[in-house]
């Protein structure tokens, strides 16, 4: 199996940078670019030269290393409520609906915040490396992760099973080989014999740019499909399991992902076929009761209007609605796989239940 290039990760100690791959050239090009301040982490994110919510919680606390690193602050305190604030601040202004985007920039504040506490007159520099270290520490985590989900969603797919998946939810997507891409990479390893339909998932084709890259690049035999084709291919017999990623997960298991996937789920529930979310806790937004708490990112019109080659292909001046996601109802979910485990058919108490019964929630 070949090896998943790593999509995000820091170079070099405090005065180093971020290297991530550019994953607007995909697949024609393969390219990494150095982000050496907040503004360039900002812009990867915003374009989404780096995409998927956990690489973003990523990315987020790489950025925060890059905002606060030449921070002239006097005393721990001025850091924590100047630079470090407005860097969060500002990182967090780039995209809304990855909920990661806000976990990995709370998390790095929680953490300042703790060596403060811990020491009053700890020092800036050292508050800087803290941070490095940090940032550091979410890229592991999320690698060790990538993994346990891929070990808990392979054992939802039976050999010589056909599943679907929309958009790109791989080792594109996070630190390590992925979240709804884990379950066939942990399969393929576990060397069981399936196939997989991709979703070329419009407008940006992240389906047919990424998904079938990684999984063609891998010797995984993947389908690419047009997305008005997935019911067709339903009806057929094709398909078995439905594997996809999330952006957000409201607290009763409604799941946010790339536009698209909620039809998917509707179509799947007319014919019958297990449709699961793979997502860490993280992902989990428990402070949203319901998806429609969820915020959506609406998106250039341009992206519809010229589509992902650039060539104009409707009038120039109609107009366009372009959410770039939408929100799958919990009753249409069989299961939502984490780290732990799988929360089958979610609901606020099963939600909470599992999050309490593996320490992530204690009250």
């Amino acid at each position: 199996m070949a090896k998943h290039p790593d999509t995000i990760y820091w170079v070099g100690e405090l005065d180093g940078c971020c290297r991530l791959i550019e994953q607007t050239k995909l697949p024609a090009e393969f390219v990494e670019i150095d982000c050496q301040t907040q503004e360039d982490m900002w812009d990867a994110i915003k374009r989404l030269a780096v995409r998927g919510a956990p690489a973003i919680g990523v990315a987020a606390a790489f950025g925060v290393v890059l905002g606060i690193r030449n921070s002239q602050a006097r005393s721990a305190q001025e850091f924590l409520t100047g630079d470090l604030k407005a860097t969060c601040d500002y990182l967090a202004s780039s995209r809304p609906t990855a909920v990661n985007l806000f976990w990995g920039l709370d998390r790095m504040t929680r953490v300042a915040r703790s060596m403060v506490d811990g020491d009053a007159s700890i020092s800036v520099a050292d508050l800087k490396q803290g941070l490095l270290t940090e940032a550091r520490t979410i890229w592991n985590e999320d690698r060790d992760i990538c993994r346990r989900l891929g070990k808990h969603g392979a054992e939802l797919l039976d050999e010589g099973e056909a599943a679907l998946t929309h958009c790109n939810a791989g080792g594109l997507a996070t630190a390590d080989y992925g979240t709804a891409l884990a379950v066939f990479f942990a399969a393929q390893e576990a060397g069981k014999t399936f196939k997989v339909f991709a979703d070329e998932t419009r407008p940006l084709n992240q389906g047919s740019r990424l998904t079938a890259w990684e999984l063609h690049n891998v010797g995984i035999d993947v389908t690419l499909i047009c997305d008005n084709m997935a019911g067709q291919v339903m009806k057929e017999g094709r398909i078995q399991k439905i594997f996809v990623g999330s952006d957000r997960i409201a607290a009763n298991g409604d799941a946010a992902n790339k536009i698209g996937t909620y039809s998917v789920s509707v179509l799947a529930k007319h014919h019958g076929i297990p449709f699961y979310v793979v997502a860490p806790t993280s992902t989990f937004d428990m402070a949203t009761p319901d998806g429609s708490g969820i915020p959506i990112e609406q998106r250039d019109p341009e992206e519809i209007r010229r589509g992902y080659s650039g060539g104009l292909n409707a009038p120039a001046d109609v107009n366009v609605y372009n959410p770039a996601f939408d929100v799958t109802p919990h009753e249409h979910i069989a299961g939502i796989v984490t780290e732990f485990g799988i929360i089958e058919r979610p609901d606020t108490d099963r939600v909470r239940e599992h999050f309490r019964k593996h320490g992530v929630l204690t009250d």
